[in-house]
């Protein structure tokens, strides 16, 4: 096996995260993404090490045996967004599901705990509450694109007009600022030149009041000009005339507010460096069992807002009669986010503190705190490795909803010094939990309960609750 040689073979497995394991000569095997198991593919060997490669998929010689005639998407392939759309739903649970298990069997005694399986989004399409599309081109020096990159490209951008993951709100939204831009002939920043304008679009929209936000992020005013044929007197009058092509669309939802954002940053990021509102307001509602919630541009929450009450209710159902005997408990909610499970915790507990790094996210969670009427609520700016240094509280339960990368190994050893009973482990990413339960479990804590919620239909990504408690 060699770097640059054209091997056939069938997919044995695929792991988490989209790792489809590929035998071939001598017991070697090859990595190779966006497969399924069974499936018989081509492929190129682009690195070789110890025997163990990693290839690149170059065609699908015979489907697998519960492969789908078609996707539903018909971008599906050439968007990098969805991994699985040639899969029924119920496959996909079942895969994710088996990826999960095997990953935590390997560092939990799987006679121990119990795994409950995988819930799914109550909306397998149309489910997600936020997208961020990018100006480009399909081709180079093709026609402006807006939309998701293709796969594998850093570069090339694929118009996703018929995307199944949103609903047709989100699609009109796209055809309209893209067909507005490329008639006016503006152009998209170029990542590597530093030239261009348009940047990406960020449009949100809550499940339960069906609001609106639409977010322009572009480079500063002194590019507007790049690539442009048609005199266009002013910046304001370019935005403004997007702003009327927006309001004038037929929605089913309604839009709350219009902004436009300034990043100038080298990266290709949504980065905010000045935001302004262009109409209504920069800010927008939604409501989560029973709770209100005011999210704006760039605070974090759950891209899928009925796959997040599945969540929290299953983390509500794990904790059972832990905060419900008295309200006496304190309960550390890590990584806070926006205050979303601090505050559904926070009717059963004497006080909830929770500690995010965001400075804009514990802002949002104060505002939703006092929205809802919970006094009992504090909300730290802060790495949780230092924070944790200067809270006097002791708590009494704890709930970690870290990042994907999982816990800092630190601030892992200064959870597990408060030595709490029970605590709750809500994970974005198997892999990092895995590694997490296996300081854990060598720490004196053991896995209850554990089970997945499918945040992200079609795509390799699943989220995982878990109950530990202290070892007898």
């Amino acid at each position: 096996m060699k770097k640059g040689q054209v091997l056939q073979g069938t997919v044995a497995y695929v792991d988490f995260p989209n790792k489809g394991v590929v035998k071939v000569e001598e017991g070697k095997q090859v990595i190779v993404k966006n497969v399924l198991p069974g499936q018989e593919i081509s492929f190129s060997v682009n690195k070789v090490r110890k025997g163990k490669g990693e290839g690149r998929l170059l065609e699908v010689l015979k489907k697998a045996p519960n492969e789908l005639p078609e996707a539903p998407c018909p971008h599906f392939g050439i968007c990098g967004g969805c991994t699985y759309q040639n899969l029924s739903y119920e496959d996909q649970l079942a895969l994710k599901g088996q990826q999960v298990k095997k990953l935590m069997d390997a560092v939990v005694d799987p006679e121990i705990y119990s795994f409950e399986g995988v819930k799914a989004s109550p909306n397998e399409f149309g489910f997600r509450n936020k997208m961020e599309f990018t100006f480009g081109d399909e081709y180079k020096d093709g026609p402006l694109a807006l939309g998701m990159h293709k796969r594998g490209s850093f570069y090339d951008i694929v118009s996703v007009t018929d995307c199944k993951i949103v609903d047709e709100d989100y699609r009109k939204i796209l055809s309209c600022v893209q067909q507005y831009f490329a008639e006016k002939k503006i152009s998209y920043y170029h990542r590597m030149r530093h030239t261009g304008y348009l940047r990406h679009l960020l449009v949100r929209k809550a499940v339960k009041t069906k609001e609106i936000l639409i977010d322009l992020v572009t480079a500063g005013a002194e590019h507007i000009l790049d690539g442009l044929t048609e005199a266009i007197s002013s910046e304001k009058e370019l935005l403004a005339g997007m702003k009327d092509a927006l309001c004038k669309l037929d929605l089913d939802g309604s839009i709350a507010g219009i902004l436009h954002t300034k990043n100038d940053s080298v990266a290709d990021v949504v980065k905010d460096e000045g935001t302004e509102i262009l109409y209504g307001k920069d800010y927008f509602y939604e409501e989560l069992l029973g709770l209100r919630f005011r999210i704006t541009p760039f605070s974090f929450f759950q891209t899928n807002s009925l796959g997040a009450e599945v969540l929290y209710q299953t983390a509500r159902d794990y904790i059972g009669d832990t905060l419900t005997e008295k309200a006496d408990k304190v309960v550390f909610d890590l990584y806070s986010g926006t205050g979303t499970i601090a505050q559904m915790l926070a009717p059963a507990a004497k006080k909830v503190v929770g500690v995010e790094i965001v400075e804009e996210a514990v802002e949002a969670a104060k505002e939703n705190a006092a929205l809802n009427g919970l006094e009992n609520c504090e909300f730290l700016a802060g790495d949780v490795l230092k924070v944790l240094d200067d809270i006097t509280e002791k708590p009494d339960f704890i709930v970690l909803d870290p990042p994907r990368d999982g816990i800092h190994p630190k601030a892992l050893e200064k959870i597990i010094r408060y030595g709490v009973d029970r605590m709750i482990y809500i994970s974005c990413k198997p892999t990092s939990l895995a590694r997490d339960l296996e300081v854990l479990t060598a720490r004196g804590y053991q896995v209850e309960r554990m089970c997945c919620v499918d945040m992200f239909p079609w795509s390799g990504n699943i989220e995982t609750v878990c109950l530990l408690s202290k070892k007898p």
